[in-house]
């Protein structure tokens, strides 16, 4: 990573101590649909892996906006760990404040108050810049609506993710091919979205979100636009994916069907978390 933010001056020019080091410490990724088992087996990459210190954190976070000359007050006072390798699911009705702390924790906003830890370094303090970056390399966004380029095959929708992040064109196929056997769409991969289903478009976009290789996926809603069983069927796919990708997700529902299968519930109301 720190490499290709070499070659963006202005962004390199104007980040933070906690930035630059957040990049720096981003250890290189193998190439593309690599298995690591084959060096030495999936025990030795597992303890590589720290999995008792927390991926990211939330201390304090306050949000508000100003609405017709009052504060409205989104969230208040969060805490929250999110561990490596573990699905995290925000639970709570809609206005609960869910997707805008979903925002915060992906740095598409920024809080009040509070801090969010991100890999050990201050990630509320980056600049839009500097996020920016940080997001193309470390997070994966996986969107209610699917956010496919609907002209686009499942193939290039995919290859589209691996242009953003900078891969190298020469690891695409591969890339691609692998993420979209992962999420059972093999036989799909030239179909364009209005070709599919709603439960294989969401597992496109699955695949779009995972293909760059990030540390922490964020899923708003992923099952709200399925039924029960594609809804199932999602769930099944983020399990794989963490137990292969070694990838954390977190997402936010109001589904009750699909919470048992999460290692963590956050329940949201007004903007603070409950006791489930």
């Amino acid at each position: 990573m720190i490499g290709w933010l070499r070659r963006k001056k202005p962004a390199r020019e104007q980040a933070s101590a906690g930035s630059k080091a957040l990049l720096a410490d981003t250890p290189p990724k193998q190439a593309a649909g690599a298995n690591p088992a084959a060096d030495g087996g999936e025990e030795a990459t597992s303890a590589k892996r720290d999995l008792s210190e927390p991926l990211l954190t939330v201390m304090g976070v306050e949000r508000s906006f100003s609405v017709g000359g009052t504060q409205l007050h989104v969230l208040r006072g969060i805490n929250m760990e999110l561990y490596p390798e573990q699905l995290v699911m925000l639970k709570g009705r809609s206005g609960s404040g869910k997707t805008t702390l979903l925002n915060l924790i992906g740095g598409l906003d920024q809080p009040n108050r509070g801090e969010i830890v991100f890999k050990g370094h201050p990630f509320h303090r980056c600049s839009d810049d500097e996020r920016t970056i940080i997001r193309r390399k470390e997070i994966g966004f996986i969107f209610q609506s699917f956010a496919l380029m609907p002209l686009l095959s499942a193939r290039e929708n995919v290859e589209l993710a691996l242009r953003m992040a900078g891969v190298p064109r020469s690891q695409w196929k591969q890339r691609v091919e692998h993420c979209l056997e992962l999420v059972g769409l093999a036989k799909r991969m030239d179909h364009r979205p209005f070709e599919l289903s709603g439960g294989e478009q969401q597992r496109v976009a699955i695949a779009k979100a995972i293909a760059h290789k990030p540390s922490l996926i964020l899923a708003d809603e992923p099952t709200a636009e399925l039924d029960s069983q594609m809804g199932a069927q999602v769930m099944s796919v983020f399990r794989d994916i963490i137990r292969t990708e070694h990838i954390t997700i977190c997402m936010t529902t109001h589904d009750p069907t699909i919470m048992e299968v999460a290692d963590r519930v956050y329940e949201m109301v007004d903007g603070k978390f409950i006791a489930s």
